[in-house]
């Protein structure tokens, strides 16, 4: 099978090119879109592809000023656009397009699944919302999947390797209140999930690629600190956040409950359930 990857320098996307390498499938690396690249030369790039993840996106931890938001925006709405447009231009279309969203896209309050929740009144709510609908315009061509990720938990990158030093000196602690959700999910089984999804011909729509139990910030914390057995008493204050990141501070002190009832529903088998065990596997 070939699989076309945007965004495969990422943490994620090394995961899938290692993945569907050990597999034999063919992977076609979709280069980085700029304002000049045309839906034309995508195509182009895209002649061959089965399957097309799209992972492209600026990061969304950093201090978002006017300029960046722009680039937040852009770097996801802009490129999802060109790879839309070129499947509709594909003479062979693809069997599937793997897009890539975010829990970011729920509010804070209360369990928010793929067909019932609030979406988040404010800048990363307004951008998901944006990429979702982009990605979901090729479905009069092919059959589409929209991956909302929670915060992905593994070796060798993601955010556990910028939490873990901290944590392993002692300095860790709980963001905020404590109180937010904490979705998350680990990599291994995330790139289970997106094989299921490939697998299972019949499944499009919306998933919330996170694991079932579903924690709060101040529970992560706990279990971490358990984990790599130091004391976690520190806490970062919101405020603190604030003058750091300004409005992108939402994206570090915030926080959605979101289970996966979509892969469940459909017989997904999750490897790493619970937090403490995921943990367990990527820490030890």
């Amino acid at each position: 099978m070939n699989i076309a990857i945007s965004g495969s320098s990422g943490f994620i996307g090394k995961q899938l090119v290692a993945h569907f390498s050990n597999q034999s499938d063919e992977i076609i690396t979709i280069p980085r879109i700029k304002d000049e690249t045309s839906a034309v030369e995508i195509a182009g790039i895209l002649a061959k592809a089965d399957v097309i993840i799209n992972l492209a996106g600026a990061p969304i931890i950093g201090r978002w000023d006017k300029e960046y938001k722009k680039t937040l925006f852009k770097s996801r709405i802009h490129t999802t656009r060109t790879i839309v447009d070129a499947i509709g231009l594909m003479e062979t279309k693809p069997k599937l397009l793997i897009s890539a969203s975010a829990v970011g896209i729920y509010a804070q309050e209360g369990e928010q699944t793929e067909n019932q929740f609030l979406q988040a009144d404010d800048y990363l709510g307004y951008i998901c919302s944006n990429w979702e609908n982009e990605a979901k315009q090729a479905s009069s061509y092919t059959r589409v999947a929209i991956m909302r990720f929670g915060i992905v938990l593994g070796k060798g990158g993601g955010a556990l390797q910028r939490m873990l030093p901290l944590f392993k000196l002692g300095l860790g602690g709980k963001i905020a209140s404590g109180k937010q959700g904490f979705s998350w999910i680990h990599i291994h089984d995330l790139l289970s999930a997106v094989q299921f999804i490939i697998d299972k011909s019949d499944l499009n729509g919306e998933f919330n690629f996170t694991a079932p139990e579903v924690v709060t910030n101040e529970k992560f914390t706990k279990v971490l600190a358990s984990v790599v057995k130091r004391p976690a008493i520190f806490a970062v204050p919101a405020f603190a956040l604030k003058l750091v990141f300004g409005e992108g501070a939402i994206a570090v002190s915030g926080g959605q409950f979101a289970p996966p009832k979509h892969l469940l529903d459909e017989g997904f088998q999750f490897s790493f359930p619970e937090l403490e065990r995921a943990l367990m596997d990527i820490v030890r």
